[in-house]
């Protein structure tokens, strides 16, 4: 399923590869990496679904949410065309608990790689990775309540939906307003999903 190779030296985490892509460490000092994690952090459709902690409104504030992203506990994968190395979106593996190994997935995809299956592909690869390299138990996945597409991704790499949370994540572009989140979790003892 997964090909790993040796850990980045600007990340602990390897370099996962399969299904045609490839995930690594973000570059933050990359001009191509950073225009791309900065059109990915500002693109209307993203704004929609997510309000991050850190808002990005200007390169420089992309190159520090970048750096911050990098390096730190949660594995922030650069997801890449494994032929071109072009940059399609990113795919993190956050909240790492080693203790009852658990961690939350997260990803998004730039809009030029929308409509290929980029998100599923990435989420199918590093699920594996999590579930039997990195020894996890369980990953959960939450995405805003209406997120249709996201929830479709989802059930397609065997997260299964396992409820609503109310008020649990922020509303578009606040950080005063909550909104709904669809949970959903996958198991190391759970299938592997049969991507098309």
């Amino acid at each position: 399923m997964a090909d790993i190779t040796e850990k980045s030296p600007l990340d602990p985490f390897p370099e996962v590869h399969g299904h045609g892509l490839r995930l690594s460490a973000w570059d933050p000092e990359s001009e191509s990496q950073l225009d791309a994690w900065f059109r990915g952090l500002t693109d209307p459709d993203f704004q929609r679904w997510n309000t991050p902690l850190r808002i990005v409104r200007d390169r420089d504030d992309a190159r520090e949410s970048l750096r911050a992203k990098t390096g730190g506990a949660d594995a922030a994968f650069r997801i890449a065309d494994a032929e071109s190395g072009t940059t399609l979106g990113h795919l993190g593996v956050n909240q790492i608990d080693h203790v009852i190994r658990v961690a939350r997935v997260g990803y998004w995809v730039l809009p030029e790689a929308r409509g290929r299956g980029v998100a599923g592909r990435a989420l199918a690869l590093a699920a594996h990775w999590a579930l039997t390299d990195l020894g996890l138990n369980r990953l959960e996945l939450g995405h805003a309540l209406g997120h249709e597409a996201s929830c479709r991704v989802a059930e397609r790499c065997g997260f299964r939906y396992e409820g609503t949370l109310r008020g649990a994540m922020f509303e578009e572009g606040r950080h005063d307003v909550f909104r709904d989140v669809h949970l959903h979790g996958r198991i190391a003892s759970d299938p592997e999903p049969s991507l098309p």
